[in-house]
């Protein structure tokens, strides 16, 4: 999944772009081929209109900003990582979209977006809140760089309530991924750092009073993925 880690930014970063490669690959093998449909639930909450623009924070290879960007004819959309290998990837993937004139990427930190307030019309992330040091501070500026009554949309794995399923399911996130990563990508470090980055970040409930705290209004999530990934979204007032 992308991910922008401010705990020790150069070695996530790093981490990353090593991965790079294989990312896609490893999203679409360890969700089963879900993560896509995922994706496109968050690009229908986040309403961008024809001719609008858009923001996606933490943009890895690029799927979520393509696909807003297919969604919304005319629209421009900018998608922000600080790994810059990935963005190589999704430069590349923009290329193959024949996209070019519309999606655009940039080096850029999710605390300190590089964009003065009030230019987009909605902010996404797909699987990057978790890893960032300061959650609320992360949303204060996707809000500040969005449109009054403009949407943040955040996508994120999160611990399911099912109680069987979330045996089952802790059993194949901490083992299997790993192994997975280690034998597709050759990393198996970066796959135990993701289930675990999972186990430290707070349930769905807890994150929508963090976006409540950072000033959005309406905030709302949906469960998917049989209560593993978690839809918010919240409005700009």
């Amino acid at each position: 999944m992308e991910e922008i880690s401010a705990a020790r930014p150069p070695t996530v970063a790093r981490m990353f772009g090593r991965i790079a490669p294989r990312y896609d690959l490893l999203n679409t093998l360890m969700t089963f081929g879900m993560d896509a449909g995922w994706r496109q639930r968050a690009v229908a909450a986040a309403r961008l209109p024809p001719g609008g623009s858009a923001l996606d924070v933490g943009a890895g290879t690029g799927p979520l900003a393509l696909a807003l960007a297919a969604a919304a004819t005319d629209s421009q959309v900018v998608g922000v990582d600080f790994a810059g290998p990935m963005l190589a990837r999704a430069v590349a993937n923009t290329a193959a979209a024949d996209l070019q004139a519309r999606v655009h990427f940039a080096l850029g930190d999710a605390l300190r977006l590089p964009f003065p307030a009030e230019v987009f019309d909605c902010v996404t992330s797909a699987f990057v809140i978790r890893n960032v040091a300061d959650r609320e501070a992360a949303f204060v500026e996707q809000a500040r760089v969005l449109r009054p009554g403009g949407r943040v949309v955040c996508l994120e794995l999160t611990r399911t309530r099912l109680p069987l399923f979330r045996r089952v399911f802790g059993w194949y996130f901490h083992h299997w991924v790993p192994l997975l990563g280690g034998v597709v990508a050759g990393d198996p470090a970066a796959y135990t750092y993701l289930p675990e980055s999972v186990d430290r970040f707070p349930a769905a409930d807890s994150l929508a009073d963090v976006m409540h705290a950072a000033r959005l209004r309406d905030v709302h999530y949906e469960l998917l993925g049989l209560g593993t990934v978690a839809l918010h979204v919240g409005l700009k007032a």
